[in-house]
């Protein structure tokens, strides 16, 4: 019935796994998009010149190999080309409907959903899979908007002549920054990077190979940090002699960025570091360290903060960065509410996808056989949100992988909580 169905909020890289999951369980979904295509961030939020910095084998789904055709780091267009094959090939399309931002998501006394499209119809669903994705609300910093030369975030960056002859400030030293400001050294009147705290900073490739696939299942947290500082010491040095200031964390305590590139206009004299910045005036910004300059273009590659403006406040509990959903996409007061893909792998989340999505069909079939919510099911089996929105890929497999074996224990403490089975959900009326 029509009420039965599901809603899959986004048809990013996340949302096109779930959608297959969901399709290949019989379970009943529709998939609304708020653009035109299906790839999220790679076919509408990035530059064009962008590559990933994960590496071709863990960034591709675990069920669907990216072409052998296909470099180790391949494009933002062969990015959106392999979204769009997945999405023809598993018939996605046929459950797609584009151009239809979600509005609003209201919880009904029958523990169905209101959802509110951008075209202003209404209609009720089962559940909701919010797959909205984290590189979309613009983060900015404070003085941001004191700039009166050209200010772009980098998700609005596009291609290197919007700096080319222009003298150019970036913001920030995640991967984005990194790219940006070494397009800006190649044809920008001035590239200068401003860095509020030192960054580590790991190379695409070491002895032929792309480093993240140097990192294997079986090495503890603390091995990968030995052998990988042991290997930049070796081919990078130290970030002083760049003229960067030296990481004030340990590696993988942030996320690192991917990236050597920099180092090459350094030594050129092509990039000058800056630190943070204090404040400006007009198109001249002034550093903390006193010094001062002017510029025509600031790109601001600050990052992004997760938001889900379509559910009512406080829906998703969010920390900085971290959402607090139960074992990555449950919420304990909501029944079928998922919220997916808030987290961030330390490199490739494909390998994660897939796995993840089987684990949510499995949940949903489990949800209607208990009269609990899950999420708080699994809170009291001792489950609690994440401190970090860092995950480690190796360790979050092996827990996809130990929650199937935890669904008789779900089902024995369900009925615990509430003794008397749940019966079937009624029929909802809008």
């Amino acid at each position: 019935m029509a009420a039965d169905r599901f809603l899959v909020i986004g048809a990013g890289p996340v949302g096109l796994a779930v959608a297959k999951a969901l399709g290949e369980a019989g379970i009943p979904y529709v998939q609304a998009e708020a653009t035109d295509h299906v790839g999220g961030n790679w076919a509408h939020g990035v530059y064009d010149t962008a590559h990933i910095i994960s590496s071709r084998r863990t960034t591709e789904y675990a069920d669907w190999p990216m072409p052998a055709d296909y470099p180790d780091f391949p494009s933002a267009a062969q990015m959106h080309a392999y979204y769009e094959a997945y999405a023809d090939a598993h018939g996605l399309r046929a459950h797609l409907r584009f151009e239809l931002p979600v509005v609003a998501v209201s919880p009904r006394a029958d523990q169905r959903y209101d959802v509110t499209f951008g075209d202003g119809t209404t209609e009720v669903f089962k559940g909701v899979m919010v797959c909205n994705g984290h590189h979309w609300a613009r983060r900015f910093p404070a003085w941001a908007e004191g700039f009166t030369g050209t200010l772009l975030h980098s998700k609005d960056y596009k291609r290197p002549a919007e700096l080319a002859g222009r003298r150019v400030l970036v913001i920030g030293g995640g991967n984005s920054g990194c790219d940006i400001v070494s397009e800006a050294a190649r044809v920008g009147a001035c590239a200068d990077w401003s860095l509020r705290r030192g960054y580590w900073f790991l190379p695409k490739t070491l002895f032929g190979t792309p480093t993240v696939e140097l990192v294997k299942p079986w090495m503890p947290i603390a091995l990968q940090r030995r052998i990988l500082e042991g290997l930049i010491r070796v081919t990078v040095g130290r970030y002083e002699d760049y003229g960067l200031p030296a990481p004030d964390h340990r590696i993988f305590e942030a996320h690192p960025t991917v990236s050597t590139e920099v180092f090459h206009y350094l030594k050129h004299g092509r990039i000058t570091p800056r630190p943070d910045v204090d404040h400006v005036d007009g198109q001249e910004v002034h550093f903390v360290d006193g010094s001062h300059a002017t510029y025509d273009v600031v790109v601001c590659a600050t990052g992004f903060d997760l938001a889900f403006p379509f559910l009512p406040p406080g829906t998703v509990p969010v920390d900085d960065k971290v959402a607090g959903v139960i074992a990555g996409m449950l919420l304990p007061e909501h029944r079928h509410l998922y919220v997916l893909g808030t987290s961030q792998p330390r490199y490739g989340l494909g390998p994660l996808v897939t796995p993840m999505a089987e684990v949510l069909a499995r949940w949903v079939r489990l949800q209607d056989r208990i009269a609990p919510t899950l999420g708080s099911v699994l809170v009291a089996l001792g489950q609690r949100p994440p401190t970090t929105h860092l995950v480690d890929p190796h360790a979050a497999l092996q827990q996809l992988a130990r929650a199937r074996r935890l669904e008789p224990l779900i089902r024995w403490k369900a009925r615990r909580m509430a003794p008397v089975a749940p019966r079937p959900d009624p029929v909802a009326t809008p």
